[in-house]
């Protein structure tokens, strides 16, 4: 008699959450997953995962518990009810795997609160946007304790083949903003060059294809390039989480003591996307507002 998969629980059906779900059943666990959005859970069914009727029916029926909320505020309610909300209900020995994005100090503070109750917690944000993640082409970048990272290992292979193990909780996390800060200038300078090749007259598909050739080269050329030149904002990853997680690294700058100028443009380009109402779409959306100012 086979044994039964291992049961998985996931909180948060997003697009991250929903990609963590497909590579988890993919690989033959079973999933139980819950989010506020009840619509995500019946999406999660229909991958052949098991909607949840509660974060705390997560909590009290799987091992692990991969976390893949908003932002820190979300983390903690999840983790520890904070400001009222319902938590996990998590037992000594358990396993937390948090794949947020998140304020790193809070992180570290965080995982030792959990500590002290005998919860296991890892940090395991993830570079790549959803559709990414989906394939198996994400990078994790893990946080915490060594021992924490080798009893999930099956877990986190399903996840991300490809991962680094970056020390204790928070080093994950503020190496995570340093790279959505390259990665999200890459995108910036992708959409203003097609943007300045436009107006110049040239044809667009075909310029991307030099760009791709070219010294200029950056990855965002393939997860993004496509979807500028053809408008289609279908999202992978949203304006307003962009916007989100540069408000963290703004913060996190501070703190170190290091001033952000092409993050300051960055921010400003993506204030005027939402401004004109286009937080959910694709964060490559941020060619619109680059368009937008032509003389």
């Amino acid at each position: 008699m086979s044994a039964e998969p291992q049961l998985v629980g996931i909180v948060g059906l997003g697009l991250i959450g929903t990609a963590l779900a497909k590579r988890l059943i993919g690989a033959g666990f079973a999933v139980r997953g819950y989010d506020i959005e009840r619509e995500r859970c019946g999406r999660l069914a229909e991958l052949g995962g098991q909607p949840a009727a509660s974060v705390e029916d997560v909590g009290k029926s799987c091992n692990p518990v991969v976390v893949a909320v908003f932002d820190t505020d979300q983390v903690e309610a999840v983790v520890e009810g904070a400001g009222g909300a319902a938590s996990l209900g998590l037992s000594p020995g358990q396993v937390v795997i948090c794949t947020s994005t998140c304020e790193p100090e809070r992180v570290v503070t965080l995982a030792e609160r959990a500590a002290q109750r005998g919860i296991r917690f890892l940090e395991f944000p993830i570079s790549g946007n959803s559709n990414q993640i989906a394939l198996g082409n994400g990078v994790g970048l893990a946080g915490g304790e060594v021992e924490t990272m080798a009893e999930v290992t099956k877990v986190l292979d399903a996840i991300c083949p490809r991962r680094h193990y970056l020390g204790r909780a928070g080093a994950a996390g503020r190496a995570k903003l340093a790279v959505n800060l390259v990665g999200g200038l890459n995108r910036a300078v992708l959409a203003e060059g097609l943007a300045f090749a436009e107006a110049m007259g040239l044809e667009l598909s075909s310029f991307l294809e030099v760009l791709k050739e070219s010294a200029a080269y950056n990855r965002a050329m393939d997860t993004r390039g496509q979807k500028m030149v053809q408008g289609d904002f279908a999202p992978h990853a949203k304006i307003f989480q962009s916007r989100k997680d540069f408000a963290l690294m703004q913060k996190a700058a501070e703190r170190a003591g290091q001033t952000l100028p092409l993050a300051t443009t960055y921010v400003d380009l993506i204030e005027g996307c939402l401004a004109h109402g286009e937080a959910d779409l694709d964060n490559s959306a941020i060619i619109r507002e680059i368009r937008r100012r032509r003389r």
